[in-house]
Parts: structure tokens; sequence; C-alpha cells
């Protein structure tokens, strides 16, 4: 499609602001505010959208408007006028670029905590307790009921002031919801029963803003369609509420939203990841459209150009959300304008950007390093000023990819020595594993990247210290990887790892897999074993529960599937020893809180502790480099270039080559020595 006749890219009018273009990024919080406050780094993540095109992108995902709503997960405090000198620096900072800004507001009512900040109780409609957050909440007065009102006009007043183009507040699953549902708002008063009644709060609070901000400035809200529960909101009822506060004339827009948020299980559907389709909610907007009669926005898992352009064309929208799509590249809109949309980075949904908010981290995307990064990490990489290199990588795995990527946009001579006739390592392995396969999109993307810029890729060669320096480099990357480590345990010499099944190892009758970190290669390998016929499976782990260092968007999912195919869950026990007996394994586990020992007798045992690097190629070469194979560690976290020489390499290792770690951080080391080469 030409980019000018291309509908997402046709100006839409919001009230007094024109948007150049029909993509938003919608609110939502990637924790990097400091002090409650948007400084830098926040609002330079908002920045490289803007600089990137986009026509609108909103911020403050759940800010706070009173104290007794405390941050749980990294939000903006709106409660006090130390904001407002941040909102005009932002504010001058995006509306550079000729795009809006608009700050989403909220009292979480019982979906936070009364252990934080000012401890203070907890407060919503009736005493209803959320089963994530787990505080029992005080049921409101009508003391309280006006303050809050107060409150979210407080904060409406500040965002005007701080010279944003607008606010929204957040009805679904937050304190004007809980007065909405039935499932939450147990009152007998003008506040609860009829749909009439509970629905005044949200009307109440919308009226009070309006008349404090006046006309001009745009006032929109997030309200849910439908909870999706038994005795909860259903669509009828959210599309009547939605009707109703759209005829008032208080509000500009309306973003639709659909679900429960008020456990990790229903979150991980509201927020859906790869096991879902795109753009999921787009159908059913569709159906209730034309009784909204204001602007409609939605983001939910639209990902792909293709997605919002249908939502869009199909009338459902008038302009769409791509927020996780632009967390995995914010020059989305840019690339559309200049034909290049075969270049965008694709979100892969792999959903470790939400996954961190709720581990108590900062969003960060799976494979783009930059984000929330911006003033240290680039992502649009500038060619060199200096002299052109041979950079010799050897590996093409994540770490290797990204480095061969970056230092060929730097201008340089890349030569990429792979093993196999694959680029990917480890994430091919891992895109087999059932509903994850989505995350092949990462190797797919960094595969063609290299291509385009001329990486001369040296196919199924297992590369030693003679190939590389027959290259005569100026700089060495080893990026091989490692290999499973089953053998760490007595008897581990009779366990098979994860690779090996993923990798299609013929297998049947009793399986143990034994995860022993916690993040996703075990669990992938259990959910992928409970889908083959004639193969039951326990998951064992020494850790507290199954999943441990998985967020919120992917462990409900694992769960929700173990139950259904009858994976047993064994947690708190450590193997001790493993031993054959006759064609089977024998395995002890000791318990990590002094209980009692325990013995499975099974068919195979799976082991996932990790990887050991596979560091021969760079001991190898590390007496032939200048720098010994040393990386700078000062000049690494410093944001500095690694230290330059004359007469010889440097050699650097990365990735699974140095430690186990993970996708992001193989990336993440590629991407900081090799943008200042």
């Amino acid at each position: 499609m030409a980019p000018k006749r291309d509908i997402l890219l046709q100006p839409f009018q919001l009230k007094h602001l024109t948007l150049k273009n029909r993509i938003l990024s919608t609110p939502h919080e990637p924790a990097y505010s400091e002090q409650g406050m948007p400084k830098e780094r926040y609002q330079l993540y908002h920045e490289a959208k803007a600089k990137g095109g986009i026509g609108m992108t909103m911020f403050g995902g759940s800010a706070s408007v009173a104290a007794d709503s405390p941050s749980v997960f990294g939000q903006l405090n709106m409660v006090t006028d130390d904001i407002i000198p941040y909102f005009r620096e932002f504010s001058d900072r995006i509306h550079k670029y000729d795009c809006g800004l608009i700050c989403q507001l909220s009292h979480m009512g019982r979906r936070t905590v009364w252990d934080m900040a000012d401890w203070l109780p907890v407060i919503a409609p009736s005493r209803v307790r959320e089963p994530a957050h787990r505080a029992f909440p005080k049921e409101m007065d009508r003391a309280d009921i006006s303050r809050v009102r107060r409150a979210y006009v407080d904060a409406a007043l500040r965002c005007k002031e701080g010279g944003l183009d607008g606010c929204e507040i957040l009805q679904h699953g937050h304190l004007p919801e809980q007065f909405l549902s039935p499932l939450t708002n147990l009152r007998n008063d003008e506040y609860g029963g009829s749909f009439e009644n509970r629905l005044r709060f949200t009307l109440e609070i919308l009226t009070d803003m309006r008349d404090a901000v006046g006309p001009d400035f745009i006032i929109g809200i997030r309200q849910g369609l439908s909870e999706n529960l038994t005795g909860g909101i259903d669509l009828a009822e959210g599309t009547e509420a939605a009707r109703i506060i759209a005829e008032t004339g208080l509000i500009d827009y309306m973003t639709a939203n659909f679900g429960k948020i008020d456990t990790d299980h229903a979150l991980s559907y509201h927020i859906p990841g790869m096991r879902f389709p795109l753009a999921p909610w787009v159908a059913e907007i569709a159906k209730v459209r034309d009784q909204i009669k204001v602007p409609l926005f939605h983001a939910c898992k639209i990902a792909d150009l293709s997605s919002a352009r249908h939502a869009i064309e199909s009338g459902a929208l008038d302009c769409v959300g791509m927020v996780r799509a632009h967390i995995a590249d914010p020059n989305i809109v840019n690339k559309l304008i200049a034909g290049k949309e075969d270049s965008i980075r694709p979100c892969v949904g792999a959903g470790y950007c939400l996954d961190r908010i709720y581990t108590g981290g900062g969003t960060l995307c799976v494979h783009n390093a930059a984000t929330g990064r911006e003033a240290t990490m680039p992502h649009e990489i500038e060619i060199s000023k200096g002299r052109k290199k041979k950079v010799v990588i050897v590996g093409g795995g994540p770490a290797g990819l990204e480095a061969a990527r970056v230092c060929a946009m730097r201008g340089h001579d890349v030569v990429l020595f792979e093993a196999t006739g694959e680029l990917g390592g480890q994430i091919n392995l891992a895109a087999r594993a059932a509903w994850r396969k989505d995350l092949i999109g990462i190797a797919d993307w960094l595969r063609a990247e290299v291509e385009r810029l001329g990486v001369d890729i040296r196919w199924n060669t297992f590369a030693d210290e003679d190939m590389v320096q027959d290259e005569t480099p100026d700089v060495v990357f080893i990026a091989t990887g490692g290999l499973p480590d089953t053998e760490y345990m007595v008897g581990g010499e009779h366990a098979i790892s994860t690779w090996d099944i993923l990798a299609g190892q013929d297998i049947s009758g009793s399986v143990l897999v034994y995860d022993d970190i916690g993040q996703f290669q075990g669990t992938s390998c259990a959910d992928f074993l409970s889908r083959i016929p004639d193969v039951s499976v326990e998951l064992a782990t020494p850790d507290r529960a199954a999943a441990i260092e998985m967020g919120t968007v992917n462990f409900p999912i694992f769960m929700e599937h173990f139950y259904k195919n009858g994976v047993t869950i064994t947690p708190d026990h450590r193997i001790s020893a493993v031993e054959k007996d006759g064609n089977r394994l024998r395995i002890t586990f000791t318990n990590e809180f002094h209980g009692p020992d325990i013995e499975r007798l099974v068919d195979h045992l799976v082991v996932e502790h990790g990887t050991l690097p596979m560091n021969d190629v760079y001991e190898a070469l590390r007496h032939l480099s200048v720098n010994n194979g040393v990386t700078d560690y000062d000049c690494l976290t410093g944001n500095k270039p690694q230290p330059d020489s004359d007469g010889g390499f440097q050699l650097y290792s990365i990735g699974d080559a140095v430690s186990c770690r993970n996708i992001h951080a193989a990336i993440y080391d590629a991407l900081r020595i090799c943008k200042d080469m």
C-alpha cells in the first residue's frame, strides 16, 4: 500500500488536537519513574516513539491520584504539585515532534496494598478482597467518595497546568469499575444496587473533572465493556454504560477494554502473550461500535500493521494502540512512511516487558536492548566515523547476530561463522515449545537484517583459532553459546536435557522434568511433553513453586496447561542422586525444608540446570589478542567505548559463551560493545 494512501497514516481530529496519524501508544506503566516522577528515563522512552513518528503517546498507566492508592508497580504520583514541572518538560519534549501527549489517572481501589507508602487502609465500594493484591478493603463512606472525587479533579488540573493535551481516567478494573461491577459493589445506598446507582460514581468523577478543566481540555476514559465472568458486567451492560458515558458529552474519546484483572490468570488473558491470537477483541468491539458515539481507541495485542490497518478499515476503531509493538520498535511509523515496513523489529509477544514489571523490574524488550535505555543505547545505529574494521564473529545465536547487525550498520566488514545451517541458536529450540513458536520472529528479523547488510556468513563451519586468525581480524566476538549442564548431580550422566526433547528426541512412558532454574526452559519442556500421547509428566523443582522466576503474563498459561494436561508438580525437592534400576531410573530427592526424602522411579529424567559456556575457541585466542579477551567493565558500565589498540585483534566473549542468562542479556552484551566500535 502506498504510504500516502495508507489509512493508518491519515490524520485524525481529536477535539482541538490534530493527530498526524491513527497510531497510538496507549497508557501503560513501564516502571521508569523516580520517586513517582516522570524524569529523564521516563521521558526519553516516550520521546523515542514521538521521534519515531507516532501520532500520540499516552503515559502514566494507573497514575495514582490519592495517597490511599499507592504505587504497586512503579506508577506516577499525581498527589503532589511536584509533578507539574516534569509534565511541562515532558510536554515540550514530545510536542516538538507534533505528537500528542495524554496522561492516565487512576484510583486503584481494592487493587493495591496497605503496607506501602503511607500505610493507609485500602478502600473500595465494598469489602471484597482482590486475590492479586490481597488486601481487605474498607468500604468507602461518603467522605471517602467526596475526597476521591476531589483527588481526580486535582490530578486533572495538574495535567492541564503541566501542558499536556489531556488526561483519561482508568475505569476498567479500578475504582470506577469496582463501583459498576455487581461482583465488587454490594452496597445498598445510592451508589449500589441498580445499574444507574452503580454508574453514578464514574459520572460524578467525569462531571467534576470537566467542570474543573473546562471545555477545551481533552478528557478520555478507558472503559471495560465486559468482565467475561458470570455475575459480572456482561457485554450488554458494559456497552450500555459506555453509551451513556459517551452521550453525556463529558468525554472526548473512549478506549475499550475486556476482561478481569484481579487474578494472575485473568490478567494473563487481559494482556495476552504469544499463546493468544492477534487482535483478540477487535471483532467484539465491531459488534457494538455504533452504540459508542465518541472516537474509539483500543490496544490489545495489535502487534502488526496489518491487524492495525484492518481495525481502522473495518470501522471498529478510529485510532489503534500499538504499545508492545513500539516497545519492540519505536520507529514503526517512520519505517512505514519510508516504505520499509519489512524492517520493523517485530513484537513476538514474549511478555518479557510486562513480566519484569510484576517481578520488580522495569520494562525491557526481549530483543530490543535500547528500549528503556534511551539515554545510553541507540535505537538507530550510526555509521562509524573511524576507520573500517574487520570483525569476525563465531556463533550465530542472538548475541552473535546482534553483534553482526550492529557492526555492519557501523560500516565494518563482518564475517560470521555458524556451525550449523541455521541462524538463531537456542531461539530455534525455544520456538519449538508449542505456543511459544512466535519466538522465531527474533531470529527471523536478525537473520534478515544481517543478510540485508551484507554480512559474510560462513555456514556449517566449526571455526577454530586458525580460521579466525586467517581472517586477519581487528575485532573478534565469541558468541558460541553453551551446552546443557546435566551432569552436575550424582548420576546426571543418565539424564537427558531439555534441548534433546525440543530437538525431537523420541520419548514415551513416565518422564520427570527437573527444573533447577525456574525460568522458561524446564516449564516449556514439561508443557511440550504433556501434549505427547503415552507420556506422563511430573515437574519437580527445588523452588517453592514452579516457574518461580516467571512473571504474570506467562506463568499462568503454563499452570493452566499443566492442570489441563495432567502434569504433576512437586516443589521443594532437590535431586540428590540418580541411578539405574533395570531399564528405568531411580531418583532420590531431599526436601528443601528438612522434610523426608522421597524417590521416583521413571523411564526418563530431563534436567534443566542452565548451560555451560562453550569457550574453547575463546580460551585458545586469549593469549593472541591484544586485550587478553578482557572486557573493560568500567568502560562498559560507564557507556564508553572499549579501549582501542593497534597491532593485533581485540577479543570479546558475549552471551551464553560467558554465562547462562537469557536472550535479552545476550543482545545487550553485543549492543553495548558494538555500538561504539
